[in-house]
């Protein structure tokens, strides 16, 4: 039976830091959501469409998800040549997921939903805000990943197998995935 002191062994400090800052994250997206809701239900509320983007970006990400989860198995096998192709194509997919945002952000504005509008405009200035801090979580897995990527890639050979690098990303990445999909979700049911 393991004691408290090789539990907290097998804790990579690391992690539980990460997964303070998740727990962080959790606590300001609900937030967000529940000032959206509160909010709603104070009336003067514009009805809004999601946009066809968002559909899109959320089949990226989930697609992202997939290939960071297969780039961890494919390092801990020591296949260092697939690793690199699905750790750049999650890169690649986070950075279509951002594009997509973008092209989301100009079809709302199209459709008259306005980050600054007068009166009913407050819904579109809570999910221009609430996707767009996602967004800005994004950006920075996105970076870690192109960072991950270009230290594998200019290190002749990796000296060592530890996986706990590429699991601090991969949990921080899938967070910001299922994260997108709870907001892409609320946003529907609250269109």
């Amino acid at each position: 039976m393991p004691t408290i002191s090789t539990q907290r062994q097998k804790l990579h400090p690391h992690k539980m830091l990460l997964w303070i800052a998740i727990a962080s994250m959790c606590m300001m997206f609900a937030g967000w959501t529940s000032a959206f809701l509160v909010r709603k239900a104070q009336g003067n509320w514009l009805i809004f469409k999601v946009p066809t983007a968002f559909w899109i970006s959320s089949i990226v990400i989930i697609l992202s998800s997939i290939t960071i989860h297969l780039a961890i198995k494919e390092f801990k096998k020591r296949n260092i040549s697939l690793y690199k192709t699905l750790i750049s194509t999650t890169a690649l997919l986070g950075f279509i997921f951002m594009i997509l945002q973008f092209v989301g952000f100009f079809q709302m504005h199209k459709s008259g939903i306005t980050l600054a509008s007068n009166g009913d405009g407050v819904s579109g200035s809570f999910i221009y805000v609430i996707s767009g801090i996602h967004l800005l979580h994004m950006l920075g897995g996105v970076i870690a990943l192109i960072i991950t990527f270009f230290v594998v890639n200019f290190r002749r050979k990796t000296k060592v197998y530890t996986s706990n690098g590429l699991e601090i990303l991969a949990t921080y990445w899938h967070f910001v995935d299922i994260l997108w999909i709870y907001l892409f979700l609320f946003f529907i049911i609250n269109s």
